[in-house]
């Protein structure tokens, strides 16, 4: 039987190759034209090679899960939608999400991004908010190229779900920037809105645009878009567990970026309402020091520990993702697809990578 991870390859390199349609390794003339229109001067092919292509590649080729995209291919199999014909815009949230990234490092002063610098730590400032913002945008391209296939309609419901899903994941950001800058009064109903705007909204995405594309009623579009950005939170809280763990995982993100970057994760939430006095004001001062000292790191780890939170996380994040698949299962048709639906919902909130 195929696993999750077998899966996740084999749609990635399926992926990568619709990605280097809209963003190929080495621009030339001929794809300048296509995707940006006749030169009415001339255009340096070396130029937006440097400060497009290479930096965009440089952190795409470092690997990422493809996810959001496949969750996109499982819900159009899953309703029967047809995948030659959609194919193109399952790219829409995964350009998106590593745009995010590039800016979202720039914005946090990140120094690792899976396994490596950070693309403004190689490129540039400049360049990685700019390749950023291209990644935010190159997906609109995949509308335009893709018109004949839809019928009108089809195509606004699909042009309206990214284009509100990428006003919202700004939103989130904009959140989780504030609350850096030393908030501690973060509710976990809060914490988990602005988990569902930064980082569930992408995945919400994909679904959306899945049911709409394959013709699913608005209830289908829902119902998977809340299960969908259920899992989007599921992943992110995962990732705060992960980092917080000492893991390969932390050393290829970049060990205690979390409590460097100060961020009121829901472990850091759940901690501050538990904890004694003595620790509550430790806890918040190394977080507002913004340090990158290991030792004062694992002191507040420690603290995270200490009161159970780790756990506490992991068991908020199942059972979000459980009630979510309960409310939209039902809705989708017995199938193979289904099945492989929900061992993929179950993968992302137990991975250990």
């Amino acid at each position: 039987m195929e696993s999750i991870l077998d899966y996740l390859q084999k749609k990635a390199e399926l992926i990568d190759g619709v990605i280097k349609r809209y963003i190929p390794e080495k621009m030339d003339a001929k794809f300048a034209e296509w995707a940006f229109g006749q030169a009415r001067f001339s255009y340096d092919i070396d130029a937006m090679n440097q400060s497009i292509s290479k930096p965009v590649w440089d952190l795409l080729d470092r690997g990422g899960k493809r996810w959001r995209p496949a969750l996109f291919l499982l819900i159009t199999e899953v309703l029967g939608g047809e995948q030659e014909k959609t194919l193109d815009f399952a790219i829409v949230p995964e350009l998106a999400h590593n745009g995010s990234l590039m800016v979202d490092d720039v914005e946090d002063m990140g120094e690792m991004r899976r396994g490596k610098p950070c693309t403004h730590k190689i490129f540039g400032l400049d360049i990685a908010i700019n390749a950023g913002n291209f990644m935010y945008f190159i997906p609109y391209l995949v509308f335009i190229k893709n018109r004949e296939k839809f019928d009108p309609q089809t195509l606004l419901r699909a042009y309206e779900a990214f284009s509100q899903e990428m006003i919202n994941i700004h939103i989130g950001q904009g959140m989780d920037i504030w609350w850096h800058k030393g908030r501690d009064s973060v509710t976990e109903e809060q914490y988990c809105q602005m988990c569902a705007y930064k980082t569930g909204t992408l995945a919400r995405l994909s679904a959306r645009l899945a049911v709409a594309l394959s013709g699913g009623s608005p209830e289908q579009e829902e119902k998977l878009g809340k299960m969908a950005e259920a899992i989007g939170v599921g992943f992110q809280i995962q990732d705060d567990i992960l980092s917080a763990s000492g893991t390969e995982f932390a050393a290829k993100k970049g060990f205690g970026d979390d409590v460097t970057e100060g961020k009121r994760t829901l472990m850091v939430i759940r901690t501050l309402k538990k904890a004694s006095e003595e620790d509550r004001k430790r806890l918040i001062e190394i977080l507002n020091m913004h340090t990158r000292d290991k030792k004062l790191i694992k002191e507040a780890l420690g603290i995270l520990k200490k009161y159970d939170s780790i756990s506490y996380a992991k068991e908020f994040a199942r059972n979000m993702v459980r009630k979510a698949w309960s409310e939209a299962g039902p809705l989708l048709p017995e199938s193979p697809a289904k099945k492989k639906m929900k061992e993929f919902t179950d993968f992302l909130i137990n991975r250990e990578i």
